[in-house]
């Protein structure tokens, strides 16, 4: 575990205590509250990184809507490694340069990422279950293919309406 992640949960642990916050965090005021207690000083770094990380929201964010009337993301990151720093790169969906290998990769990370959160999912569930064994089991349905037909059909119906 990293040092700066230590300093992370220290600075939480301590906001606990001394706000006496428990049970719902928010992750700003902690933050702002460790700043001002002078426990995080940022960094040229860490304000790039900040920035970045709202580009990055902004590029999620952006959406299209095709001449079928479908809602689409615009922008798409895979994941890359320059030396021992981890980022992203970005591309558009309409960027006729951008290359096709970009977004095949780009597809197949999202969708691991979809597994991979509902894999945390069940767990997080059966864990739940098993430790409230006197109230009835919560039931997780994994199968999409019934809510991905339904939703198209929405845009679908909506395309038909215009």
């Amino acid at each position: 575990m990293s040092t700066y992640t230590d300093q992370v949960r220290d600075y939480v642990h301590r906001y606990e205590q001394e706000t006496g916050e428990v049970g719902l965090i928010d992750p700003h005021e902690v933050a702002a509250w460790a700043y001002r207690h002078g426990l995080i000083k940022p960094n040229t770094k860490t304000i790039i990184d900040a920035i970045a990380s709202d580009i990055s929201q902004v590029f999620r964010e952006e959406h299209r809507t095709d001449s079928r009337g479908r809602r689409y993301r615009a922008k798409h990151a895979i994941k890359i490694t320059k030396g021992n720093k981890q980022g992203s790169l970005w591309a558009d969906i309409d960027d006729k340069n951008a290359p096709r290998s970009h977004f095949v990769r780009s597809f197949a990370e999202r969708r691991r990422q979809v597994v991979g959160e509902c894999v945390q999912l069940k767990t997080d569930v059966d864990v739940y279950n098993e430790k409230n064994l006197t109230s009835e089991p919560i039931q997780i349905v994994l199968d999409f293919t019934e809510d991905v037909d339904e939703l198209l059909q929405k845009y679908e119906d909506t395309a038909e309406e215009i």
